[in-house]
């Protein structure tokens, strides 16, 4: 059977005229390792001396839920978040690195995150997604799940270094035979297609692909020069990839690097809000390790935009002829 859907809950006296959302998502990278070495990846958290990953603990996973459940869920008049921002329903975004190194641990956090009443999405580059009875398990804890796919091409795979160390690379029969089960476990799992254009990959058209995967949704993001510049996409390369893609995809939304920037909710491995930019940390600004007791004052301490946020979330463009050439 499938999981219970997360019960509704109300706005509180939201002020009508504030930003609104359907829904606020929070990003839980449980852990920075990951089976490829993508030379733009962000994931490279510095850590405190002395704390694991909380994902290594059922019980610390089971504890951060339950603080930012308490703090974000809709019906919380405390949250200062509610004075510049309406949303109505929550969802846990899990993400890595590669969170299904972890798979019986991702299960269970978003199995625990459904019963707090949360929403959940996963994030993964779709290459450790389990078979058989095990994935429509896992799809059937799921709302959304999101594949982070660049290309299909051997070639520009290796270069942009989506491959393991074995030199494999995830291929297009692969996704489909995997979307193709987890659909029929859960049929109103909605999957999304997160792409990051970076000099590897920005002549490349990906219509085909997207047309035989049939994503509900198909984010084009920039890559973002967080801890480094490698595979930094020019601007002119950038403007081609969405021109050539722009009125062929269903679903598609375009994200430049101002538009990422404290527009994200997101917390580390080690259980701390983080933000992009340039804190005194180094490459992120992060807050205190999140606990029930100090959730306001950690969420406080890093910079966000209600107003960067809302706008990720504007409805995406209908496409009415997926695959055929604008």
């Amino acid at each position: 059977m499938h999981a219970a859907p997360a019960p509704r809950a109300a706005l509180v006296q939201a002020d009508p005229a504030l930003p609104a959302v359907e829904e606020l998502v929070v990003n839980w990278h449980v852990t920075e390792a990951c089976n490829y070495r993508c030379g733009y990846c962000y994931a490279a958290w510095q850590r405190e001396s002395g704390r694991r990953d909380v994902v290594r603990d059922a019980k610390a996973s089971r504890e951060l839920l339950a603080a930012l459940h308490d703090f974000f869920r809709p019906d919380n008049a405390a949250n200062p978040l509610r004075r510049v921002l309406r949303w109505s329903h929550l969802r846990l975004s899990i993400a890595g690195g590669e969170a299904l190194l972890y798979p019986e641990r991702v299960l269970d956090i978003a199995r625990h995150a459904r019963v707090l009443g949360m929403r959940v999405s996963l994030i993964t580059n779709g290459s450790l997604l389990p078979h058989g009875e095990a994935l429509d398990a896992l799809a059937r804890e799921l709302d959304l799940l999101g594949l982070s796919l660049d290309s299909f091409s051997a070639e520009r795979n290796l270069h942009i270094g989506r491959t393991d160390r074995r030199g494999r690379h995830l291929s297009l029969e692969q996704v489909a035979e995997s979307l193709e089960r987890a659909r029929a476990a859960h049929p109103s799992l909605v999957v999304k297609v997160n792409t990051v254009v970076n000099a590897g990959n920005a002549d490349e058209d990906l219509v085909p692909a997207l047309a035989l995967l049939r994503p509900a949704r198909w984010k084009v993001l920039r890559m973002l020069p967080v801890v480094n510049s490698t595979l930094a996409v020019e601007d002119e390369a950038f403007a081609a990839f969405v021109a050539r893609h722009a009125g062929r995809v269903e679903g598609m939304s375009v994200e430049d690097n101002a538009d990422m920037l404290g527009s994200y909710l997101m917390v580390d491995p080690q259980g701390r809000f983080f933000q992009n930019g340039t804190g005194r940390q180094g490459s992120y600004f992060y807050s205190r390790p999140i606990t029930r007791g100090n959730v306001a004052a950690a969420f406080a301490s890093v910079p966000f935009s209600a107003e960067r946020f809302a706008a990720r979330y504007r409805p995406a463009t209908p496409v009415a002829n997926v695959g055929e050439a604008a």
